[in-house]
């Protein structure tokens, strides 16, 4: 599914416009990979409300939302050549890989900003199979746009017919379509107001989901399926149903659903999508008209786990509490003051978002993978997050092994407002 590599800067200008993102993703490779998969960041217009609503002017990568799926094995190289078409400076994040610093496109701080008009590569080989995405760190609503899904694929076949990516947003548009803060909101998945996925009767289906929303929770209800829970942001879980197939998706979080197709042939199953105390249907499950030759699967295995540290010092941890309110952890663009720590490789590390406020957070951990802990001892959850959900008045406590080298940032997004974080570490 990589495009082929461009010989030339005009040929890149000229052939951006061919590599357009299908509404429906199915998830797979070509036989020979070329030296890069150009991404071009410009201008587009996009249906988000439907064709009859009118279009919305983006900047996004091909000009268009979500951006081309990128995919690669675990152990492969990823080489991505950003062209910016765009007028303003940019990088890529790849948000949740433990990529290596100087990929980790955080302008200021791993990486100089690409300049328009300029290019820049990026090259890493993913150490953790899983489901992913990549985005330009912004603070411009119009730049929101900007992102896609990459998706890691396990060097062993899963037990699995169909793969698809369903990458959901929510949009607050004006009247006529345009990015507005206090507009009106507007669910898609893939990039518009509804989608339909192919099934046959006796399949398994992997579904991928993601929250491409900046600050807007969303929940995902699957109608009259089970749905079993495989992974949590891209990294294998031991196999858990889905309570009332319903998923909590923070903004950034994945989650990965094997979903056995049960029904007869020709149904449909809605998908829900759900903000607030409003739910709505924007997907389906379509049924074909006969049933796959194979029964129905019973057993869910789990997948190949990722080589993540099984165990953690706490007792030599670095210790500390972050202030999600706290003025000094907020630096003026371009810079971000002193680190919050530094420490040599593999020490395990401890943290408290302490929130006090009325409003929840969302925080991102670049670079690495973190055990949620428990809120009476010092156990943890039976699965890794790079997103963490703090709830007001609560203080959330993750643990890690820093083990990779580098600055690497936590930065957290004031649900449903404005406000965060952005302090960072040194890992040498």
């Amino acid at each position: 599914m990589l495009e082929p590599g461009l010989p030339s800067r005009r040929r890149v200008i000229c052939g951006s416009g061919a590599v357009i993102a299908a509404a429906l993703f199915p998830l797979s490779t070509r036989a020979q990979a070329p030296p890069f998969r150009v991404l071009t960041a410009r201008t587009g217009t996009v249906n988000l409300r439907g064709a009859i609503a009118g279009p919305t002017p983006i900047r996004g990568f091909e000009g268009t939302v979500p951006g081309p799926i990128l995919r690669v094995k675990r152990g492969e190289e990823l080489r991505v050549r950003l062209v910016n078409e765009l007028v303003t400076d940019m990088t890529i994040h790849w948000h949740g890989l433990r990529v290596p610093n100087a990929m980790d496109g955080v302008a200021g701080l791993t990486q100089a900003a690409v300049a328009p008009g300029d290019t820049f590569d990026y090259r890493f080989t993913p150490p953790d199979a899983g489901s992913y995405w990549y985005y330009a760190p912004s603070r411009f609503i119009e730049d929101r746009a900007l992102y896609g899904l990459l998706i890691v694929d396990e060097p062993e076949r899963i037990d699995v017919d169909r793969d698809v990516g369903l990458v959901l947003d929510a949009w607050t548009l004006s009247a006529d379509g345009r990015a507005d803060a206090s507009g009106t909101t507007h669910f898609t998945a893939n990039g518009g107001p509804s989608l339909d996925i192919p099934v046959n009767t006796n399949e398994r289906l992997r579904l991928r989901l993601l929250n491409a929303s900046r600050d807007r929770p969303l929940t995902v209800r699957i109608e009259r399926h089970a749905a079993t829970v495989m992974t949590m942001d891209g990294q294998p879980a031991e196999p858990f149903p889905a309570r009332d197939s319903r998923i909590a998706l923070p903004p950034g979080n994945r989650v990965d659903l094997f979903i056995d197709a049960a029904l007869a042939p020709e149904s449909i199953a809605p998908i829900f999508v759900g903000l607030d105390d409003r739910e709505a249907p924007l997907a389906r499950l379509v049924y074909g008209p006969e049933a796959a030759a194979r029964p129905v699967r019973t057993d869910v295995k789990p997948l190949p786990e990722n080589p993540l540290p099984q165990r953690m010092n706490f007792a030599a941890a670095i210790k500390l509490d972050i202030a999600l309110d706290d003025a000094r952890h907020r630096p003026m663009p371009g810079s971000f003051g002193r680190p919050l720590f530094t420490t040599a490789a593999r020490q395990s590390v401890m943290i408290g978002f302490k929130n006090t406020t009325n409003q929840a957070h969302v925080v991102h951990l670049h670079g690495h993978s973190a055990r949620l802990l428990d809120a009476l001892d010092d156990g943890w959850k039976p699965y890794w997050l790079d997103t963490i959900l703090a709830l007001p008045q609560r203080t959330t406590r993750i643990a890690f092994v820093a083990d990779n080298r580098g600055k690497w940032l936590i930065e957290s997004q004031v649900l449903r407002g404005d406000g965060g974080i952005r302090a960072w570490f040194d890992v040498t």
